[in-house]
């Protein structure tokens, strides 16, 4: 009898076998000359696939530098961390080990530090060239974990992040200025632990996300997420000006509902906040098939002053991995640029699709074809003026060949055929969050 594979061993969520570092990649089209950097993308590649959810494997982070119109090298690392050396551990001489995870879900650049990220642990600091530095504990400040959604201010520079933990306190709001320093450190009262993978910021407040995802044990090796939904749980935000930081937390209730990802918030005025979020109607139904129900884009419009939020769904499309401009993180920025799936007789499309937030519209999409299915798509500046015009890179997986390749969209003109495709010699997992790292640092939160 044949046993069938997890979903998260087959396919391409398997994990690739080992590391490389190829040259001088072969591109269709034309690599715009004004891109010197490179692509960083992380996510689950377990080296120890006997087991475990897909949330658990191991970071590798899969690197494409692009300079002077040329696809110079490809390189895909593992994240070192005390996991992957020494394996899985849970207590360390005051607790629990913080420096234990996979750092697999995200890679940022603060302050001139590339940081690998995973919500349960420290970051790990990683060189341009994808080597493992160690954990980074802001010089002995951080004593939580740190959230893999940290938010950059695009005014004062400022790193917004939280931790959230499996004992009280179970949420701590932190903010690191913008040399690196950790520079506030607030415990906020909330009654369980929940699965707090995201937040939102904007020019005056902070906004936290308490979701009816609570901690529940699984027996172990069970490869079951700790966490389940909890029908007595409200759904609710919490609003904590920035200007007052050891404040009172503003708490109002949402309907039920999960959400991973923001896409952004701003202030409508003194009192009003718009925040836009993916948004699931429930999660972990079916988690064992690895098929969550689908989210969709919602805006949320916070009223301090009414105690409520108006909640107003704008697309029935599947979409996740939501991204801006990051230079208007935090602002009213017009366009969002989501991963999105549509099914239609021939089956499922992937595609990166392009909203004007301001109105709720689909201004544009890319469908690929011939069942490639796109990963994350992140923004890339094409100029100095914030919400310009500028250019999307994906990972886009090819199932007739079992490659990957990495494709440069006009985010202006994404019905157009792509940019440039960067073909890569290999096979790019489905993966989770990444940046452009550019030589000439700009925000990536």
């Amino acid at each position: 009898m044949t046993t069938a594979l997890p979903y998260f061993l087959a396919g391409n969520y398997a994990p690739v076998a080992g590391e490389l570092t190829t040259h001088e990649l072969p591109v269709t089209g034309a690599i715009p000359s004004e891109l010197a950097g490179w692509y960083l993308r992380n996510g689950p590649n377990p080296h120890d696939a006997a087991g475990g959810h897909w949330f658990f494997g191991d970071g590798m982070i899969h690197g494409v530098r692009l300079d002077q119109g040329r696809a110079v090298s490809y390189r895909n690392r593992w994240v070192r961390t005390s996991t992957f050396t020494h394996g899985a551990q849970t207590e360390g001489p005051r607790g629990e080990d913080l420096t234990a995870g996979p750092a697999n879900t995200h890679v940022v650049r603060h302050a001139g530090r590339l940081l690998a990220l995973v919500e349960s642990s420290y970051p790990y600091e990683i060189t341009a060239e994808l080597e493992t530095v160690g954990s980074y504990d802001f010089g002995g400040r951080l004593r939580t974990a740190m959230t893999a959604h940290p938010k950059t201010c695009p005014t004062t520079g400022e790193l917004h992040f939280f931790g959230f933990s499996r004992r009280a306190p179970f949420l701590t709001y932190h903010r690191a200025d913008a040399a690196g320093d950790l520079v506030l450190t607030r415990p906020i009262d909330v009654p369980a632990s929940t699965m707090m993978h995201d937040f939102s910021m904007t020019a005056k407040h902070v906004v936290f996300l308490d979701l009816p995802v609570v901690l529940s044990p699984v027996p172990p090796g069970s490869g079951l997420m700790p966490y389940r939904w909890d029908e007595t749980y409200q759904a609710r935000v919490g609003v904590l000006r920035r200007d007052d930081a050891h404040g009172e937390v503003r708490w109002l209730n949402v309907n039920p509902c999960y959400v991973f990802h923001t896409v952004n918030a701003y202030d409508e005025a003194d009192s009003r906040i718009v925040l836009y979020v993916l948004r699931y109607l429930r999660r972990f139904d079916d988690e064992q098939a690895g098929h969550p129900h689908a989210a969709t884009l919602w805006r949320w419009t916070i009223d301090l002053d009414a105690g409520s939020v108006h909640e107003e769904q704008l697309d029935d499309r599947a979409g996740e991995f939501p991204r801006i401009d990051d230079r208007k993180a935090g602002l009213p920025a017009r366009c969002a640029h989501v991963t999105t799936t549509r099914t239609g007789a021939d089956g499922q499309h992937g595609a990166i699709t392009r909203y004007d937030l301001h109105t709720g519209a689909t201004i544009g999409s890319h469908e690929f074809a011939d069942g490639q299915v796109p990963g994350e798509a992140a923004f890339v500046p094409a100029g100095d003026t914030p919400d310009g015009p500028g250019w999307l890179v994906s990972y886009v997986y090819n199932p007739a060949t079992d490659t990957s390749d990495l494709v440069i969209l006009d985010a202006e003109q994404l019905g157009a055929k792509p940019v440039a495709t960067v073909h890569l010699p290999v096979r790019v997992p489905f993966g989770f969050h990444g940046n452009w790292i550019p030589d000439r640092p700009t925000v990536t939160g």
